[in-house]
């Protein structure tokens, strides 16, 4: 069985995506690893090539600016990283550059690969998510970060990246996939707050028209971490990629976990879901193969 990796990233430096550290934590897992490297302003070709590894292949690539409408750029770009790998691998791993794949997941994920590789049926895997909001010692716990997503699929050039990237569809249909129980950690929210409202104000303009950007300006460059609706101390232990970048952390988060700001139907879905562990409307961008 072979596996490949795949990922994109464009402006990596600039906006400190803990793009190394997303890489490194799926190499092991794979035989190769395809970077699309946008173009882009800064050294972010050269820092994909400072992982020394002999396993990442990095394509070049030019982002279609034109394609804002639902970060369909983002997709386009997936898809151009997924169409590059092996023909001869049996599985893709697919990793976002501010995502962490958990060690803890590695052998989850094999055993998975292995299980099912020659079963047509399941056509991906799925991973757990915790989310990390300001800092590394606080998870958004909310309803509206997604629980779990498609991360892993079988090289199947039919299926194809979905919208914004978030996850895949076959000919427009949801994947069957089996659950893994492996936890990819999501640090796309933990900078300081400069560094948020730049990105922020970057991703936009991969969603949005300059006449939606020039009104909602002042709402960009105010972005304030306290607004979050509810956050929950982690406990756990990071990914042992992220141990460097986080003890060289430059800056303080302070929150109070026992404040929520709930809307009231939000109030009680979230108390449903404390109580139960049935998230009611939940979202789920695949299907559970039998």
């Amino acid at each position: 069985m072979k596996v490949s990796g795949f990922t994109i990233v464009r402006n990596a430096v600039k906006y400190d995506y803990p793009v190394v550290e997303s890489i490194s934590s799926i190499l092991p897992l794979c035989d190769e690893v395809i970077v699309a490297v946008g173009d882009s302003e800064d050294g972010t070709r050269a820092l994909i090539e400072s992982i020394g590894s002999p396993k990442i292949r990095i394509i070049d690539t030019l982002w279609d600016d034109s394609l804002r409408k639902g970060g369909k750029v983002l997709a386009v770009e997936t898809n151009k990283a997924f169409d590059a790998i092996s023909p001869e691998s049996t599985w893709a791993i697919y990793i976002q550059a501010d995502e962490v794949l958990h060690d803890d997941g590695f052998v989850k994920l094999r055993d998975a690969m292995l299980k099912w590789e020659s079963d047509q049926e399941v056509e991906g895997f799925v991973v757990d998510y915790l989310h990390f909001y300001g800092s590394y010692d606080f998870i958004a716990d909310s309803r509206k970060w997604y629980r779990k997503e498609v991360r892993i699929i079988r090289n199947d050039k039919k299926i194809r990246s979905y919208k914004d990237a978030q996850g895949f569809r076959k000919d427009g249909q949801k994947l069957r996939v089996k659950l893994t129980g492996a936890t990819m950690y999501h640090y796309g929210w933990v900078k300081p707050p400069e560094f948020i409202r730049s990105k922020l104000q970057y991703f936009h303009t991969l969603w949005h028209d300059e006449e939606w950007m020039e009104k909602n300006k002042a709402k960009l460059e105010s972005f304030d971490y306290s607004g979050i609706d509810s956050l929950a101390l982690f406990h756990g232990k990071h990914p042992s990629t992220m141990q460097n970048r986080i003890s060289g952390k430059n800056w303080k988060f302070d929150f109070d976990p026992t404040q929520k700001k709930f809307p009231p139907l939000s109030k009680l879905l979230n108390w449903l879901e404390k109580r139960t562990g049935i998230l009611p409307g939940e979202y789920r961008n695949y299907k559970i193969a039998r």
